[in-house]
């Protein structure tokens, strides 16, 4: 299948709901190193260089996330420009003791970690696309263990007060859902990304010929309802295309009978499980 969405469609940002702004700032900012670029009415955008791409909602009464038996968010990934720059933020996390897991996905070299909501996150690199194996159309992604002896020796310099340099964002979404076939033609059909890979019990779809802009699996979440609306989660999260783009997807996200909210410029829906998707034009990249 070829993706609807065009070549350059990008996860624009990722917006998670925290009960303690104290709390995870200690996480995100000074362990992973994320600039706080705004604060404004119980809402923080962090980024790099400036450009915000993680938001926390605060909500002071939010439920911890558990990590089985709802849908919902299974991780935030946020994408490091360098080999250099992952070894760095190993180095940092392990300083705080923060317990990681770690993968070598043949296409990327990733660690994941909770935050104390049960937020998901990984934090990874990406290999060269040249060294990314194909076959049959699908890109054979998969999990082996992490050279971590190899990345912590390209553990880079760090400017004062900027940890994660300039191009970090987020680079792709995991989703926990209830139904593969229901998320493929969601996801693919509906939406308009194509698949790109499978593993048992997981879906990944991008656009462009990424690896994948949105993951989902039903490892702990077949046929598994939603999380309630007080619970710490995603909130939504945004993928960005050019602005002619945008009046197209909506169209052909209506017609195949899914309600949307908002503006043909900028606009939201929902996937069967709840999961808030935003819209939005693309903002400029380094």
């Amino acid at each position: 299948m070829i993706a609807a969405f065009p070549a350059n469609t990008a996860i624009g940002s990722a917006t998670l709901r925290v009960a303690d702004e104290k709390r995870s700032l200690a996480l995100y900012r000074d362990i992973i190193g994320l600039k706080v670029t705004a604060r404004d009415n119980g809402r923080i955008a962090l980024g790099a260089g400036g450009a915000p791409f993680l938001f926390l909602e605060i909500a002071p009464d939010a439920e911890p996330r558990p990590r089985r038996g709802l849908t919902g968010l299974y991780h935030v990934a946020i994408l490091l420009p360098d080999r250099a720059a992952l070894g760095s933020a190993i180095s940092r996390l392990a300083d705080a003791g923060i317990e990681l897991a770690a993968a070598d996905h043949n296409v990327s070299e990733a660690i994941y970690l909770y935050d104390a909501d049960g937020n998901g996150l990984e934090i990874y690199r990406d290999r060269p696309r040249e060294e990314w194996p194909w076959r049959g159309g699908l890109v054979q992604m998969a999990n082996k263990p992490l050279d971590f002896e190899g990345v912590l020796a390209e553990g880079g310099k760090e400017e004062p007060d900027e940890h994660v340099p300039i191009g970090t964002r987020i680079g792709h979404v995991h989703l926990q859902v209830g139904d593969l076939a229901q998320a493929e033609k969601f996801y693919t059909s509906v939406l308009g990304f194509a698949k790109t890979a499978t593993m048992p019990g997981a879906l990944f779809v991008a656009a462009g010929g990424y690896h994948h802009h949105v993951a989902t699996n039903i490892w702990d979440s077949r046929n598994a309802p939603p999380p309630p609306p007080n619970m710490a989660g995603l909130v939504e999260f945004a993928l960005e295309l050019p602005p002619a783009e945008i009046i197209e997807a909506k169209k052909r996200i209506e017609a195949a009978g899914v309600r949307t909210a908002g503006d043909s410029d900028d606009f939201t829906l929902l996937d069967p499980w709840r999961t808030k998707i935003r819209i939005a034009p693309m903002r400029p990249r380094d």
